[in-house]
């Protein structure tokens, strides 16, 4: 069924599964899959960092604007996040460790469309979950790093290349 499953996959129908053990193929004509996706240059940055989330009347701690490779903060009426190094973050401070980034190679124009789903839609068919920054240049793309490896493969399954890998020792 693989061949034949591609086939009408290009044609913008997918594979559902039916109670006989059998395969219903569904149409989605407002998904063109057959459109052509941008392949990216990704550098994978140094260092873990944390995403934290802080009451919303809170001001921006110091410790949010340290060094490289990124921070961000970002307020909504509920809530002030937090992007910075893990080493950064005060005990206590809500948050979740062990982030890497992801950095794609821009910049990128605003017209430019699919950027982002370019990295996202692989990730999340392999299963890695992620967390999108954008500044005015490029995106960045946070995946836990127990997830980095498959996050690598499925991304240069995609054709996409990975710079910034530390070398394989043999």
């Amino acid at each position: 069924m693989g061949s034949a499953l591609s086939s009408y996959e290009r044609v913008s129908m997918r594979s559902e599964p039916s109670p006989e053990d059998a395969w219903i193929m569904k149409t989605y004509p407002s998904e063109d899959v057959t459109a052509p996706r941008p392949v990216l240059t990704l550098t994978l940055l140094e260092g873990r960092l944390a995403v934290c989330r802080l009451d919303a009347a809170s001001e921006v701690p110091a410790w949010a604007t340290g060094a490289p490779p990124l921070f961000s903060v970002t307020r909504t009426a509920g809530e002030l996040s937090v992007v910075c190094p893990e080493k950064f973050v005060p005990e206590g401070v809500g948050c979740e460790r062990g982030w890497r980034v992801f950095e794609l190679e821009g910049p990128f124009e605003f017209s430019e469309v699919g950027i982002l789903s370019a990295v996202a839609a692989p990730l999340a068919e392999a299963g890695v979950g992620i967390f999108a920054v954008s500044t005015f240049d490029t995106d960045y793309v946070l995946v836990k790093e127990e997830r980095l490896d498959l996050a690598v493969s499925a991304l240069r399954g995609r054709g996409h290349g990975i710079l910034g890998l530390p070398a394989k020792e043999d």
